[in-house]
C-alpha cells in the first residue's frame, strides 16, 4: 500500500505543476481531502522526490501569494450578481 501513497503524491504533484492548479483543484480531481494533498506534497513528495517537490513548492507559493485576490473577486462576482 506504500508505493500506492507515494505513486499519488506524484500523480498530485505533477497535476499540480503542469497544471498550476490549486491544492482544492488537485483534491477535486484526484478525490480526496486537501489535508491528503497538504500532506502528500509538503511530507511525502520531499523524501520521494526532492526537484519535484521544488517545482511544487514554487506553484504552491505562488497561489498563496495569489489568494486574497482570488478571494476578492469571488466577493466581488457573488455580489454583483455576475
Amino acid at each position: 500500500m506504500r508505493t500506492n501513497i507515494e505513486e499519488r503524491a506524484v500523480s498530485l504533484a505533477r497535476y499540480i505543476v503542469e497544471n498550476r492548479a490549486t491544492v482544492r483543484a488537485a483534491a477535486k480531481k484526484f478525490g480526496v481531502s486537501k489535508s491528503t494533498v497538504h500532506k502528500d506534497l509538503s511530507d511525502r513528495l520531499r523524501r520521494i522526490n526532492e526537484s519535484l517537490y521544488e517545482e511544487v513548492k514554487e506553484v504552491l507559493d505562488f497561489n498563496k501569494a495569489q489568494r486574497h485576490i482570488r478571494g476578492g473577486m469571488a466577493t466581488r462576482k457573488k455580489y454583483k450578481g455576475i
